[in-house]
């Protein structure tokens, strides 16, 4: 098969859909001959923050001279970004050859009797065999949904499992109480490897040090951290920190969101512990890591003229973070809001925190199945006291936005990352 058709075959023949357990991927692994046990990993793992997680670990391990491959989802544009090594995405050549391999062994396995992986466990099967082949040095494995049962979840024993922002999101598949998904991210916590936690609310850090504590995982989470602010703009920030395992002045971060301080704080500790664990990390390529550490679609500046920013911000945890964001950024700008949910999410909740920083807010549709239409977007936002316009095509809704915003006013993109890819792309194209 070609690019477009391994498109083809993983959307239209094999389609959209979860379905738990590990049996599917680890049949498919099997027949691979299990790369995934070949694999040095950091595995990834939360509601929020666990893509800006991956980008500064990768730029960190880059910067001391490894041979970093990640493993990440969704994607904003291509598939090809899921598969990167050293910030190089796969191409397309090599992407067909994998899904091609992929689906032989999938049709072996149909012809056996045996369940037939879903699109995420495709996908991730041909991420070990691929980073295997390329003999990266460390794999940063981003789990896909939940833990215990996502595909990713087959690795025996990563380096270290990294657990980041823990919040009510998924509820369908996950649980509708915070100690049922924070019990499903727990799933990652493997026998004797050390686990990294971003500091959480209590009932979340007892869940997580009882499961560390039943697999003889050492626990470490930056919770009493003591942190110094210097400077935080549309340039970057700076900022110091210390903890009981590190202490480091003028920390510079690129990656822009109030919420960054935090994510860079639990990289910043779980650098610490994988350095006791023996990986070479320099205090100089730590910081030249962290400051060269990019995501796209995450508080992303599009445009200058007037300000185009983009965020993934997708559930109601996210967009309050967001929310805190515009205060530091943007307090004293007037703020176009383009905003596109999906109908599975908290939506209610998230335009309450969004909303009152937005002068005018334009609402649009995802590219999606689950997307909220306008309307209903629109009666749910009866009580918003600016303008509302509706634009159900995301170009529709970014033209819209340019006629109202003045040069020296915000365009704010959030809500969906299927709307940030869609919208990302028309921009970067326009």
């Amino acid at each position: 098969m070609n690019y477009n058709e391994c498109i083809h075959y993983l959307e239209e023949e094999v389609g959209f859909g979860s379905v738990p357990g590990l049996e599917r991927i680890q049949a498919l692994c099997n027949k691979l001959g299990n790369p995934e046990q070949r694999l040095s990993v950091i595995h990834v793992a939360g509601t929020n923050g666990k893509g800006s997680a991956v980008a500064m670990l990768s730029s960190i391990l880059q910067a001391a001279g490894y041979r970093v491959g990640t493993y990440t989802s969704p994607h904003l544009d291509k598939y090809n970004e899921r598969f990167t090594i050293n910030g190089q995405q796969i191409s397309d050549k090599d992407f067909a050859a994998e899904i091609t391999l992929m689906k032989e062994i999938c049709l072996q396995l149909a012809e056996e009797g045996q369940a037939v992986p879903t699109l995420f466990e495709i996908v991730t099967g041909a991420a070990f065999h691929y980073f295997e082949q390329q003999k990266v040095d460390i794999l940063i494995l981003e789990v896909g949904l939940g833990g215990k049962y996502d595909a990713t979840n087959i690795v025996p024993a990563p380096l270290l499992s990294l657990i980041m922002s823990i919040s009510i999101d998924h509820t369908d598949f996950l649980g509708d109480s915070i100690e049922k998904i924070a019990a499903e991210k727990a799933g990652i916590i493997k026998k004797n490897c050390p686990v990294v936690l971003y500091s959480q609310s209590e009932i979340v850090y007892n869940i997580m040090w009882t499961k560390a504590r039943e697999m003889n995982a050492p626990i470490y989470c930056p919770d009493h951290a003591e942190v110094h602010i210097s400077s935080q703009s549309l340039a970057g920030t700076v900022f110091s920190v210390k903890t009981d395992l590190l202490d480091m002045q003028d920390v510079k971060l690129h990656l822009l969101g109030s919420y960054q301080i935090g994510n860079c704080i639990t990289v910043l500790e779980a650098c610490a512990v994988l350095r006791e664990r023996g990986l070479t990390l320099s205090e100089d390529s730590i910081r030249t890591g962290m400051k060269n550490a990019r995501w796209p679609g995450r508080m992303e500046i599009c445009n200058n003229s007037p300000l185009v920013i983009l965020d993934g911000a997708h559930n109601a945890d996210g967009i309050y973070q967001l929310a805190n964001s515009i205060k530091t950024y943007f307090n004293n700008k007037k703020v176009t809001l383009i905003l596109g949910v999906l109908g599975d999410k908290e939506y209610d909740k998230m335009a309450e925190y969004i909303l009152p920083h937005a002068e005018a807010v334009i609402l649009t549709e995802p590219h999606s199945e689950r997307k909220l239409d306008v309307f209903s977007l629109a009666r749910s936002i009866s009580d918003y006291e600016g303008t509302i316009y509706m634009e159900k095509e995301i170009e529709n809704a970014f033209e819209k936005a340019l006629s109202i915003t003045s040069a020296d006013g915000v365009i704010l993109c959030c809500g969906s990352l299927y709307m940030i890819g869609a919208m990302r792309t028309y921009i970067l194209n326009r």
